[in-house]
Formats: C-alpha cells, structure tokens, sequence
C-alpha cells in the first residue's frame, strides 16, 4: 500500500511538472508572437500588409500608367495609408521613365512623401549614370534620399559591378549631400554587395516571409509584396514598410 502510494505520488509530481512546463511554453510562445510583426489581410490592398510598421508605402513606374494620386492619397483602411512612394526616374545613361515628371509633380501636390530612384545597368559608367539621375532629378526639403536601385548583374564581374555602383553612389552623395539608399533583393545583397556597401541604407525586397526580411545586416524599407492594390492607381503595385516610426521617418528626410 505505501509502495503504491509514493507511486501515486511520484506520477502526480511528474504530471504537475509537465502541466507546468506547458503553460509555460504557451506563455512563452505568446508572448514571443505578440511582439512579432505579422500580416493582417485587407480586401481594400487585396494582399496581407505587416503589422507593427505604423509607415506604409509604394513605389511606381511608368507600368502603373496614370495614377491619380489625390486617391491614393486619400486612402484609409484601419488607419493604414500610404505615407511615402518611391518613383522611377531613370535608367542607365539616358533613360528617363515616361511617367516620372507627371508622378513627381503630383505626388508632392497630394501630400504623399516622395522619393526617387534610379535602375542600374553595370555595364554602363556609374558616373554617367549619376549624371543621368542629377539631370532628371531635383530633390527638395522633405523628400527622401536618392535610391539605387541595383538587382541584376548583366553578365560583368562583381569587381565591375561594385566599382561602378560606387561611381554613382560617391556621384550622388556629392551633389545631394546625403547618402543614397540602395535597393535590392536579400539574394543579391548577399552575393554581390555585402561587405562593401554595409554603411549604405539598405531597401530590400523579400517576399517569402511574413515577419520580416530574411537579412542580418539592419535596413530601412521592406518591399514586401508586388501584388497590392490602391485607389487610385489601376494595376498591381508595390507594397513597403518603413522600419521605424514617424520621428525615425521625419529624420530621414531631406532638410535643405
């Protein structure tokens, strides 16, 4: 009877330790999930948009044709809008995208914060390719910094490749006395340009994950999808989110 009693014992001892030890892991998950990024799915953007990221944004072409930007401006979904939009300005040496001038003018007059870039060629000079961005592009206070937009290699060797990257963003970083951001998928970074443009502001494009971008190194913007809707514009479009909040955002800015 004693021996079947420690039993008793021993077995309830144990069971009160594994229901301890679960409670515990379920605390822990939750409060490990609570303080993760996660998507939350609205109809009105047709794609999941992270949550945690209070500054949400786009960037366009001249592929989203004519976009009506006071509609983009004015859209609100659970007090998510669209505070920032990156646009194409140029590519390669002579390229200015057709819808540039129009979306630069308009964005600003519907009081979306603007910032431009340009598509890298590294076959072509990184300097000229500068030229062709500072000819096109006048930065004013409140805009964002220039981008880099550098994602394939068109064959050159990676030497090649950061040599003349380099030569536009030094170009860029001359004339508009801020350091360009560079934007490009986590592959690329990875293979091509870490360890040689870590000190640049990194915009990254990563859509396999829901939480964050699968990246070490700290960055600035997300692009997270490039399959969203907005009013106001009549195709597909990218989606981004700003990492940090709105002080961290104002900072960021041009100021003279």
């Amino acid at each position: 009877m004693t021996t079947r009693r420690k039993k008793n014992a021993v077995s309830a001892r144990s069971l009160l330790s594994l229901l301890i030890l679960a409670v515990m892991g379920v605390v822990a998950w939750w409060l490990y999930y609570r303080n993760q990024p996660h998507f939350i799915r609205y109809p009105e953007f047709g794609i999941g948009v992270p949550a945690n990221f209070p500054i949400h944004g786009i960037d366009v072409s001249k592929y989203q044709d004519r976009i009506d930007w006071d509609e983009v401006s004015a859209m609100n979904v659970d007090d998510i809008k669209i505070g920032f939009a990156f646009i194409k300005a140029t590519e390669g040496l002579g390229n200015v995208d057709g819808s540039f001038r129009r979306n630069w003018k308009k964005s600003k007059e519907s009081g979306v914060v603007r910032g431009a870039y340009h598509f890298f060629l590294p076959t072509k000079s990184g300097t000229k390719q500068a030229e062709n961005f500072i000819n096109t592009v006048e930065l004013e206070i409140g805009d964002l910094p220039p981008v880099l937009d550098v994602e394939q290699t068109y064959g050159v060797s990676q030497d090649k490749l950061r040599k003349e990257v380099r030569a536009f963003l030094d170009a860029a970083e001359i004339v508009y006395g801020v350091r360009p951001i560079i934007y490009t998928n986590v592959d690329f970074y990875n293979q091509y340009l870490k360890g040689y443009f870590d000190d640049y502001p990194l915009w990254v494009a990563h859509y396999l994950r829901k939480d964050q971008p699968r990246i070490t190194r700290e960055w600035l913007f997300w692009q997270h999808s490039e399959s969203g809707r907005v009013n106001g514009i009549y195709t597909h479009v990218d989606f981004n989110v700003f990492n940090g909040d709105s002080s961290e955002f104002k900072k960021l800015l041009l100021t003279q």
